[in-house]
């Protein structure tokens, strides 16, 4: 059966505790999937920017030994002389076996799996989801506090636009004991219907504060975001809003010893890099893990044999 990952919840828990175990192994014994994926291709359909997870993506399926093709902007497809999604999806599922799609429009990996005849997984659209870097930052959480409930998670900065707040937030509802702080200025407070459907809707307990200070005593992680200037339609208000959060080793001492910092990267000056040998500092780490959490996610949706 054809399946697709759109949105955290396209997996259940227990199929999300199976893949970040796969992950896991991927990681511990690389040599042993190094050929579970030979003659597979793995098609990168990025309409906007990316680094991390673009490469990551290329970087799992050639670990896995399968190959890749794509495009890592819009100017360079068919996209700049007006193709559609579901027209570009058509042409690949013929060209590849599994494809993942970034793109500035929301639902737009949607579509794209409306018309597929192959696996697509949605690597980020627009403001709205990014179940991959969910996944990832699963992944570290529980690598680093070896559980995925009873946890005080502090959200801090851009959490009106940033995507991966929003998808952490929703695959984090389902699991026991989980408590949210939410840390940013008044313009970029988490939207309302976040805060309805997800929060109120599961009963799960929040505070949103302004003063950074004031969260950390109380965090377990601390899951840091840029303000992100292309989301913005004003460069003023980027340039005002831009250095409201700014993490540093003063700040960090306020926090608990065993409270780890994560961020979905790239960062711009919100961390400083006085904090990058802290060891509480998890977000290169948390880069790492991705990379087997994106092996582990390609295999299953593949359904390729595994050990």
């Amino acid at each position: 059966m054809l399946r697709h990952l759109l949105n955290p919840m396209d997996l259940s828990v227990e199929e999300t505790a199976d893949l970040l175990a796969l992950a896991g192994k991927m990681e511990a014994n690389p040599s042993e999937y190094a050929h579970i994926c030979d003659g597979k291709k793995l098609a990168t359909l990025f309409y906007e920017p990316s680094t991390r997870t673009r490469l990551s993506f290329e970087a799992a399926m050639l670990n896995m030994g399968g190959s890749v093709l794509g495009f890592s902007s819009a100017d360079s497809s068919s996209a700049s002389k007006g193709e559609s999604v579901a027209d570009t999806i058509r042409v690949i599922s013929s060209y590849a076996d599994i494809c993942a799609m970034r793109h500035p429009k929301e639902g737009a990996p949607l579509v794209a799996a409306t018309h597929s005849l192959i696996p697509v997984i949605n690597a980020g659209d627009g403001g709205h989801q990014h179940p991959t870097q969910t996944l990832t930052d699963l992944s570290t959480i529980y690598h680093l506090k070896g559980r995925l409930d009873s946890l005080t998670i502090g959200l801090c900065g851009d959490l009106k636009f940033g995507r991966t707040v929003h998808s952490l937030m929703t695959a984090m509802s389902r699991y026991a004991n989980v408590r949210f702080v939410l840390i940013s200025p008044p313009e970029l407070k988490i939207p309302s219907y976040v805060r309805e459907s997800v929060l109120e809707r599961n009963n799960i307990p929040y505070t949103e504060v302004v003063s950074l200070e004031q969260a950390l005593p109380q965090l377990d992680i601390l899951y840091m975001t840029r303000v992100q200037r292309e989301r913005f339609f004003n460069e003023e208000e980027y340039i005002r809003m831009k250095d409201s959060y700014i993490l540093d080793r003063a700040k960090m001492a306020l926090a608990p010893e065993d409270m780890f910092v994560l961020h979905p990267l790239p960062r711009v000056n919100e961390i400083s890099v006085e904090v990058d040998s802290d060891p509480r500092a998890a977000y290169f780490r948390q880069a790492r893990y991705g990379v087997y959490v994106r092996m582990a996610l390609i295999a299953t949706l593949l359904e390729v044999k595994v050990c």
